[in-house]
């Protein structure tokens, strides 16, 4: 039986697309997607793909403003979007758009099942308004089934009152043969590959926005603290743009007898070239509900140093397996942590292995298949 479902969700995220395009390859899912924005460049410079786009969308008109912390956006259209469409199920990544609460309404008025998906964790910095909490509530009750993005989204929806039997694990993923490719192509031109990026023979590496909440200040500090002998034989590399990369950029002067390189914006196809050739991947965050560099880390075969509140670590990081899971803020947990894969390049090597190997189970298909469980259970069919 095939069934069709609207996913209602921000932007045209490169991410996303591979899940989308498993979804709609499936037999059983006639899928549309209604996006509230093609990107957001307020928060990321994203190249939108729309070439590698194989299932049906649309893009709403909008009205973004970013105010402070905070990203309002506007829609016309959702209601006759949604009827155009005719799904027998609605799927909204995230609560916080007024197009969500208008999907919501317009599904309880047509009788359609409502679902959420959700990357948010018990860890997440934004718990600590009470607010947001009360609309998180609110919204759940609304909804029928539940796609968490791994166990601590599916552990923060038991806590807002979700049943485990409404709610079906999609977990984020990457396209992870791309990035496995790319990194091995990569390894076989190293000499123009590091010329072209400008990398340094051994560094660690960050990606990421740079901003105060990802922990790019402590990693610094970790750095700085290091043996000077080991920091004349290692770098470090942040990847990435943001509001703090000026201060980052002026700490980082600071630092004798080692190396500091900012790559800034790097898209898609490039990044894998740097990736190739780390000693280890970073992960300082203060908070984050998943963390998808990490997958693109460890589809490169790489190490990972990760805070405990990371969305993604009790998924993908085993703590001394395929690297080390240290607390946020702690800058002496990332000094050891850099220092034993520093030391022992051959555990680094099979950390790296081990985490090529864990992250072959979170594919975009794997994705895909967690939504149509979730699909399955609202239409009362099988999956």
């Amino acid at each position: 039986m095939t069934r069709r479902l609207v996913i209602l969700t921000e932007i045209i995220a490169p991410y996303r697309i591979p899940v989308f395009n498993s979804l709609a390859a499936r037999g059983d899912v006639h899928l549309h997607v209604i996006f509230l924005s093609e990107n957001d460049p307020s928060l990321r410079q994203w190249h939108v793909y729309k070439d590698e786009i194989k299932f049906s969308y649309e893009v709403l008109p909008s009205w973004r403003r970013r105010i402070g912390k905070y990203n309002a956006l506007l829609n016309s259209g959702v209601g006759a979007a949604l009827s155009r469409a005719l799904p027998d199920a609605v799927l909204c990544g995230g609560y916080s758009y007024l197009a969500s609460w208008q999907a919501a309404f317009w599904a309880k008025r047509h009788g359609v099942p409502l679902l959420l998906w959700s990357e948010s964790t018990a860890l997440d910095i934004r718990r600590k308004h009470h607010l947001v909490e009360w609309f998180k509530r609110k919204f759940r009750k609304r909804c029928q089934a539940f796609v968490a993005a791994g166990k601590t989204s599916r552990d923060y929806l038991l806590a807002l009152g979700a049943s485990s039997s409404s709610i079906f694990i999609a977990p984020d993923a990457v396209d992870i043969r791309f990035f496995a490719a790319s990194a091995e192509k990569a390894r076989h031109q190293e000499r123009e590959i590091r010329a072209r990026n400008q990398l340094p023979s051994r560094y660690y590496l960050y990606a990421g926005r740079l901003v105060k909440e990802k922990g790019v200040f402590e990693l610094l500090d970790a750095y700085a603290k290091l043996e000077a002998s080991v920091r004349s034989r290692i770098s470090l590399v942040f990847v990435g743009d943001g509001p703090v990369r000026r201060e980052l950029m002026r700490r980082a002067a600071e630092v004798e007898q080692g190396v500091v390189r900012f790559c800034g914006w790097v898209h898609r196809e490039q990044i894998p070239e740097i990736y190739a050739f780390a000693d280890a991947f970073v992960f300082p965050t203060h908070s984050d509900p998943w963390g998808l560099v990490v997958n693109e880390a460890m589809a490169c075969s790489l190490p990972i140093v990760a805070s405990q509140v990371a969305g993604c670590v009790p998924d993908l990081l085993q703590d001394g397996w395929n690297g080390f899971a240290v607390q946020p803020r702690e800058v002496e947990g990332l000094v050891r942590s850099m220092k034993i894969l520093f030391d022992d390049p051959e555990l680094a090597r099979q950390m790296g292995s081990r985490s090529f190997q864990r992250i072959q189970d979170y594919t975009p298909e794997r994705c895909a298949a967690g939504i149509v469980q979730a699909l399955a259970f609202v239409s009362g069919e099988p999956a």
